[in-house]
């Protein structure tokens, strides 16, 4: 079947990042960077169908402090991202729609970045974690911060001006009341790590919100947001682990309840259909996980069935 006439320019952009995960032992290099090798090899490519693919080179992973900074890979990071959204703000330029998969979350704040030259954005953020990890909320002389547990803190403002902070880009990258955070799990635990989030103007839909309402009302909810700022183009920020674990164990902190694969494509096929829609990130899949390559299988399609004409 044919794409989507809205996505007949998709430009595929390869982010083999891990720099924002911490190592789940000592020693170990968190296995995301292989995500868009892997996702190729079960058929992202043909799935999506681009007009180019981009490969951004592999960044050198360092759980060593770095200078002048409290984030784990900080300045490395930095330079990635800074190549990610001069590639993004490239692509967005030439009139093709950015889908950038990586690699760990880490990368939304370059995808932002890039596109933030040129316009102000909302941003739909799925993700079964909130990922709102800030210097408000916990000691960074303490731990170092891992940024794919911050991305969307980050995103909207909060931490080191190192991330939040880019060249062209006025801060916050995204006002966090035209924000939408869908399908997270933990904001209702008694030892929630981030309860601050809950008082901000994020528009969140948890899972439990998702599972009472149907996803129809979650997607009319989330248009409500973006129609605050009707002119504004929104990105989309896919992050594996809102799938239940027990289809998408391949992730670094999976979790249950999580949302089932066909609903996620009903979401992600009407958002990226939306002509305001300028971009997507995919990222967290860790093929070192998925042992019998099951779970790229579903990622792609789910990806292969979101750009499918309707």
């Amino acid at each position: 079947m044919t794409r989507l006439d809205r996505h007949s320019h998709t430009a595929l952009i390869r982010a083999p990042s891990n720099l924002g995960l911490r190592p789940l032992r000592p020693g170990h290099e968190p296995g995301t960077w292989r995500a868009p090798q892997v996702l190729s090899e079960a058929g992202l490519v043909e799935a999506l169908e681009p007009v180019r693919v981009i490969d951004l080179t592999r960044p050198k992973y360092d759980p060593e402090v770095q200078p002048n900074t409290r984030l784990l890979n900080g300045q490395t990071m930095r330079d990635f991202n800074l190549l990610l959204a001069d590639t993004v703000a490239e692509v967005a330029g030439a009139g093709q729609f950015p889908v950038v998969v990586g690699g760990d979350c880490s990368i939304l704040l370059g995808a932002l970045a890039g596109i933030r030259r040129s316009t102000a954005l909302s941003l739909v953020h799925i993700d079964g974690h909130s990922d709102f990890r800030h210097p408000g909320n916990y000691d960074p002389s303490v731990l170092l911060g891992a940024v794919a547990g911050m991305d969307l803190a980050l995103a909207t403002g909060r931490g080191e001006p190192l991330m939040t902070e880019w060249p062209d880009a006025p801060a916050p990258l995204v006002p966090e009341e035209q924000v939408v955070q869908i399908g997270e799990r933990e904001g209702r635990d008694a030892d929630f790590a981030w309860p601050d989030v809950n008082k901000t103007a994020i528009n969140r839909l948890d899972i439990f919100t998702l599972q009472e309402l149907g996803v129809g009302a979650i997607l009319m909810r989330t248009i409500e947001t973006i129609e605050q700022k009707s002119r504004w183009p929104f990105w989309v920020h896919f992050d594996v682990d809102v799938l239940d674990q027990t289809v998408m164990p391949a992730v670094d902190t999976p979790g249950s309840p999580g949302v089932d694969p066909d609903h996620l494509v009903f979401l992600l096929r009407r958002l990226l259909a939306d002509e305001r829609c300028i971009g997507l990130t995919v990222t967290i899949f860790d093929p070192e996980l998925d042992i019998d390559g099951s779970c790229a299988r579903l990622i792609v399609s789910i990806l292969r069935d979101t750009f499918r004409a309707q």
